[in-house]
């Protein structure tokens, strides 16, 4: 093999002498050398960072003296200097990326540390927070939502007994959706989607502490253009043959709704967000059912996506309901999709949708390990 690349580089040297040559004493139109030369992407890259971070300094330089507005104002230079470049910023790695190195030369001109993501959304954004006996882990909820660039945290507390309510009176900056009875995650999301007018919101459970950098890849899809942007659980799932009840109806309903790429993925886990557009089409009501507002949304021409992973399966709090086949809440979740194929079918069913499955399909399936 070390010959063999030898043997390439050497004719490649030649090639390039034998056209310089023949080039001599022309004006030859090349790339500038600059561009060709000293900018390779990772440098050209590092430039641009450079660059951001040196206006993230300017930024900095202008920081206000009040403590409890740094990170606010912070986050509103960073969003003005975003949108002079978002056209460049064609990913959600290189938005974090330029967010990051503006916050460091911010925090490096400001002296002041910030404990923000740096997520620029040219829309607004909610959060909304189910909880039900959550004390242990609430606040800590709200701590990383509010590290998001969020206008409104809606938090719907139902049917709780501890000291969850003293909790959130005591949180500056939330809205409170208090219900003395229970009324479950699913209501609590319909009811928490009516108390704001923002056009996107994320929705999370307060049982689960999930980082903010994680909750971040949702808000940037729907602030891109996606309608529903669903927790993607798929490599996380083992093979069909061993898959729970639950999983399998999941991915039934995407199959008959044309999405099987969708997998098990299912608005019934979070976290999520939903666009403005897919709420008002749907209406709010839909949002109980969790699977019937999918089917609706899919029903509907609207874009329905899995843009990140956030590992809820591990981290979810284990209860008597929910342990188990044939559970408590695994009939509530079976009992949602049989709803929504019911209202599937009632809207007439497009039947070219529902693609059946061959038997060499239905043998693999059955044999997988």
């Amino acid at each position: 093999m070390k010959g063999r690349s030898g043997g390439v580089r050497r004719q490649r040297t030649v090639n390039r002498r034998t056209t310089r040559n023949r080039t001599k004493g022309r004006r030859v139109l090349t790339k500038s050398p600059i561009k060709s030369a000293a900018t390779s992407k990772p440098a050209a890259r590092s430039f641009v960072l450079h660059e951001i971070w040196k206006a993230g300094l300017a930024a900095g330089h202008k920081t206000l003296e009040n403590n409890e507005s740094i990170e606010q104002h912070a986050r509103w230079a960073w969003q003005e200097h975003e949108a002079k470049i978002s056209a460049e910023l064609r990913s959600y790695s290189a938005a974090m990326q330029a967010g990051k190195a503006f916050m460091q030369g911010y925090a490096h001109a400001s002296g002041r540390s910030l404990n923000i993501v740096p997520l620029a959304l040219h829309q607004s954004a909610a959060a909304v927070v189910c909880a039900c006996n959550e004390e242990l882990t609430l606040g800590q909820v709200l701590a990383q939502l509010k590290r998001l660039p969020l206008k409104d945290i809606i938090v719907v507390l139902n049917g709780t007994t501890d000291n969850s309510l003293t909790q959130v009176l005591e949180q500056p900056g939330v809205t409170l959706v208090y219900e003395p009875d229970r009324a479950g995650h699913d209501v609590g999301r319909a009811l928490g989607a009516k108390m704001t007018e923002a056009d996107i919101l994320l929705f999370v459970d307060g049982d689960m502490v999930v980082p903010a950098e994680q909750l971040a890849p949702f808000l940037y899809a729907v602030d891109r253009g996606d309608d529903v942007a669903l927790n993607n659980l798929t490599s996380l799932l083992p093979p069909f043959a061993r898959q729970d009840e639950v999983s399998r109806i999941k991915a039934y309903l995407n199959r008959v709704l044309n999405r099987s790429d969708l997998g098990s993925n299912s608005l019934t886990a979070v976290p999520h967000a939903l666009s403005r557009n897919m709420i008002q089409i749907v209406k709010p009501e839909a949002l109980a059912v969790p699977p019937k507002a999918q089917s609706l949304a899919i029903q509907h021409g609207l874009k329905v996506t899995a843009p990140s992973q956030v590992d809820v399966i591990r981290s979810n709090r284990l209860r008597s309901t929910n342990m188990g086949s044939g559970n408590e809440v695994a009939r509530l979740i079976i009992g949602d999709h049989l709803e929504a194929l019911a209202t599937w079918l009632e809207m007439g069913g497009n039947h070219s949708q529902a693609r059946l499955l061959s038997r060499v399909e239905v043998a693999y399936r059955r044999n997988a390990r």
